[in-house]
């Protein structure tokens, strides 16, 4: 049996092309199954759903042979252990610093201000602001970032951007780019020993999927 880890939502979205290259069809929907464990068409592999932050603990201990999991959750949350065969492309954003609008972000930085900076990225954003030299406070929150800043409570957050919508509609701006982020195929090294075929398979079968979504953009674009 081969467990891959996937979480609700975009990711799990934007997997199923992949898995569907891969010969692959999850049977029932996330969304409306109060399941945890999803069967495919393929009687040797099922789908285990977890939350994000959980998929590369559930990979690196053996509870899921392979996950799906953003290059964020993998920086904050450490994939030492892993084997990651693959960017996959999908689930596309940026971790970027943001301010209320009338914040002099730069002037803060420049003068050597501390900064009291809200996230749940704490490793990302202490490694970011000590390499530019910035002396910050963090505080840890899960969730409702932009909040942070309009109670003052911090006077910028370190959060993912898709769009920037959000953030337009809260009154905050968008300072400094910190990465791009997207999501990686994760695998269990003892699992790639035991199951090789298998996994060899669904790795082979998702890499042609990605070159060839990239060959069509780039013909589309050309």
């Amino acid at each position: 049996m081969i467990t891959l880890a996937l979480s609700k939502g975009r990711i799990f979205d934007e997997t199923l092309p992949l898995l569907k290259a891969a010969g692959i069809e999850v049977l029932e929907d996330p969304e409306t199954s109060r399941k945890l464990i999803l069967p495919t068409n393929q009687t040797g592999v099922r789908v285990v759903l977890v939350r994000a932050t959980d998929v590369p603990t559930y990979v690196e201990y053996g509870g899921a042979d392979l996950g799906v999991t953003g290059k964020d959750t993998l920086i904050e949350h450490g994939g030492q252990g892993l084997y990651q065969p693959l960017d996959l492309q999908i689930a596309k954003c940026r971790m970027s610093v943001a301010v209320r609008a009338d914040f002099d972000y730069a002037t803060a930085v420049k003068s050597g201000s501390r900064l009291k900076v809200a996230t749940k990225y704490t490793n990302i954003a202490r490694e970011f602001f000590a390499q530019k030299g910035v002396h910050v406070d963090l505080i840890k929150l899960y969730g409702s970032m932009e909040l942070a800043p309009l109670t003052g409570l911090a006077d910028a957050i370190v959060d993912l951007v898709s769009t920037g919508s959000t953030l337009k509609a809260n009154h905050l701006i968008e300072v400094e780019r910190i990465m791009d982020i997207s999501s990686r195929l994760v695998v269990n090294q003892a699992a790639l020993k035991l199951k090789q075929e298998p996994i060899r398979a669904i790795i082979d079968a998702f890499a042609k999927a990605v070159a060839a979504g990239a060959a069509a953009k780039t013909e589309a674009s050309a």
